[in-house]
């Protein structure tokens, strides 16, 4: 049997809960006749956490290594492609397909969830980066419309991670109910501010309701100091969660009465676990996401400048709201493997 290579890129090894996610999900994706070579910020720890090869994906030689061992280069996952924040990742991601492309692998994108794209030099990158694809694959209706637009066949298919395989987290289960896991995440537009008025209806929250909090950094090197700022004003009931194993993370949510969430990944894994959901978005993914699955919630920008009226809010979720069903996780999680399908696809013909 002929062998085959793949590198896989995405924003792995940056300690994102997610993408890790989506990199486990990438891996249990491939044919069993793929060896991975992952491109990682930390290629040490990937290796160790995973059991692949791994290189640095800022080392320009180990890159061109990688790529000259290997038959295919897979996107796997994400907002790799967009300029919400910068250029930077965008100006890789496309320079690293092309790269490739003059190597001569074939190149695949994986779950991709495509901008948001203003600048003029972005779009013409993406656009050269998607239209030579051997296959895409989007997580939303957006990106899809979005290649459409540009003439590009895809597939759509809800995020990878609906379909990972959760590993339970003993100590949680023990805790009594009500459950709180909240995941709140650094960002320019989280003021002291807000972040002073989220935290005071949570304390409210807890008063009223007797709950155990879980604050959940899901990166910790911007989340952590979040988290336990939180925690400080909290009753002994609450406790900080740090799980490098995104099984586990998925894991935790499992038994979790409501999950308050600013993580993309946060609020797929807590819906995925038959958990209440409350968004605050502070990307358009997020607030896709609240769109295609149901999730109520607030944008950054509008959250109440009340912490009472966030308190009944959230109060009146946990009494009277709804989870997904069990058929709508079903259906998403089967749905979800349509990226394994069309993986398989393209490597094996």
């Amino acid at each position: 049997m002929t062998k085959i290579q793949a590198v896989l890129c995405g924003y792995y090894g940056k300690g994102n809960g997610g993408d890790e996610a989506l990199l486990v999900s990438m891996l249990e994706m491939l044919p069993s006749t793929v060896t991975p070579i992952v491109l990682s910020a930390n290629p040490r720890a990937t290796s160790k956490s995973y059991g692949v090869k791994s290189y640095d994906r800022m080392n320009s030689g180990s890159v061109v290594r990688a790529l000259r061992d290997s038959q295919f280069l897979i996107l796997g996952g994400g907002s790799l492609i967009q300029d919400a924040t910068s250029m930077q990742n965008s100006i890789y991601y496309g320079g690293l397909m092309g790269l490739a492309r003059q190597f001569g692998l074939k190149t695949i994108a994986i779950a991709q969830g495509i901008g948001p794209i203003d600048r003029t030099l972005t779009r013409w990158i993406a656009r050269r980066a998607f239209e030579g694809c051997t296959a895409i694959s989007v997580r939303d209706p957006a990106s899809e419309s979005l290649l459409n637009q540009w003439g590009i066949n895809c597939t759509i298919a809800p995020d990878p991670v609906w379909s990972l395989a959760a590993t339970p987290v003993p100590e949680i289960a023990t805790i009594p109910s009500p459950k709180i896991a909240v995941t709140l995440r650094s960002h320019p537009q989280l003021t002291n501010q807000r972040l002073e008025v989220l935290t005071q209806a949570l304390v409210d929250l807890q008063s009223a309701t007797g709950s155990h909090i879980l604050l959940v950094p899901f990166q910790p090197t911007t989340d952590l100091n979040i988290a336990e700022q939180i925690r400080a004003e909290l009753t002994e009931n609450s406790q900080v969660v740090t799980l490098a194993d995104p099984k586990q993370l998925k894991g935790l949510f499992q038994g979790v009465d409501l999950a308050i969430g600013m993580r993309y990944h946060s609020l797929i894994m807590a819906a995925a676990e038959g958990c209440k959901c409350w968004a605050i978005s502070y990307d358009p993914k997020v607030t896709k996401l609240m769109a295609e699955i149901d999730i109520p919630g607030w944008e950054l920008t509008d959250i109440p400048i009340d912490p009472q009226a966030i308190t009944q809010a959230w109060q009146q979720h946990l009494t009277t709201g709804s989870a997904l069903s069990d058929e709508s996780i079903h259906t998403l999680n089967q749905k979800s493997l349509i990226h394994r399908d069309l993986l398989a696809a393209a490597i094996n013909s």
